[in-house]
């Protein structure tokens, strides 16, 4: 949205990126196939019990695809390999499947017919691009097999950048800045379309057009570094002991430099802020008690084509336990 001794801290990071880290096979083409992810260089699947929708919709996005059409084991056959020995934890925002968190898995075995299969939808056939982020660019439609620059005449804008930014998922329009005469897709909206798809086109030359929409920003991560280097995640609520140091870290993919954090406490309406150094920042507090307990929030602002930008990371209930 716009607007936008003994020690504990509290940090925000990035996760590192594993490019042709996953993968579709034997199904009918790129977006759907049963899911493997490499391990030590060769590639295991995975099996259905560690696999679930929010895991599917990362690996969709990942591969380029739509939203997952249909998850079911055995759905594209066994695979001669090994089995992935880890289940996947995404929240279903991450851009790369091995961004996802993971933990051991509950059952030792894969039992034949349950290596998990996935369809994901067409590949959206809009998309913005040359700006940082999946919500900020140039306009592109897909159209007869390459992509096409889109333009609008200078009274429809708006109307087409609203389109835009819903069929995206991306929230508003912000703001629409002049582009240069190409030729490429006119277009014509009346501004409450779903998509490009219900609007008029035509083919000729044009201004292309730029779009930034408000939910630029991706969503910041957040979590908990105990005295011992243990890490917790907000869907893991974590506990801590009294009297014990510990960090909260806040971190977001390096979209855009610059910006900073807002650790916010509801326990007592507490805000701290520190600058983004390398799309991080880590708050450190004193020895636990019980005023800490409570949730905690990270948000993320930045300051990025001429307008103001915020996102905010998941709660993280911290309890706070022992004598």
């Amino acid at each position: 949205s716009l607007t936008v001794s003994s020690t504990k801290l509290i940090e925000c990071s990035t996760n590192s990126f594993s490019p042709e880290s996953v993968q579709l096979v034997d199904g009918a083409g790129l977006c759907s196939g049963r899911v493997e992810v490499k391990s030590n260089q060769s590639w295991a699947s995975v099996c259905e019990a560690d696999f679930d929708r929010q895991d599917a919709e990362v690996v969709c996005r990942e591969l380029g695809c739509g939203a997952p059409a249909a998850l079911q084991g055995g759905l594209y056959g066994e695979g001669e390999g090994q089995t992935w020995d880890k289940e996947f934890q995404c929240k279903g925002k991450e851009s790369l499947l091995l961004d996802c968190d993971t933990s051991d898995r509950k059952n030792k075995t894969c039992l034949p017919g349950n290596a998990v299969g996935l369809t994901c939808s067409e590949p959206d056939d809009v998309r913005l691009v040359g700006g940082g982020s999946r919500c900020a660019g140039g306009v592109e439609w897909y159209d007869q097999g390459e992509w096409r620059t889109v333009g609008a005449a200078d009274w429809k804008r708006r109307d087409v950048a609203a389109v835009v930014c819903r069929q995206l998922g991306c929230g508003s329009t912000v703001s629409v800045p002049p582009g240069n005469t190409t030729r490429g897709i006119r277009v014509y909206c009346e501004g409450d379309e779903s998509s490009l798809r219900e609007c008029f086109r035509s083919y000729d030359l044009h201004p292309g057009l730029t779009v930034i929409c408000s939910d630029l920003l991706v969503q910041p991560d957040i979590f908990l570094t105990d005295p011992m280097g243990g890490v917790s995640r907000a869907h893991q609520g974590p506990e801590m002991f009294r009297g014990y140091n510990f960090t909260i870290t806040c971190s977001t993919q390096p979209q855009y430099p610059g910006g900073s954090f807002h650790l916010t406490f509801t326990g007592s309406n507490r805000t701290q802020t520190q600058p983004a150094v390398n799309h991080s920042a880590a708050f450190l507090f004193p020895a636990a008690d019980d005023s800490h307990q409570g949730n905690y929030r990270c948000v993320y602002d930045n300051y990025v084509f001429s307008h103001n930008f915020s996102s905010e990371s998941e709660l993280l209930s911290l309890t706070i336990t022992g004598n």
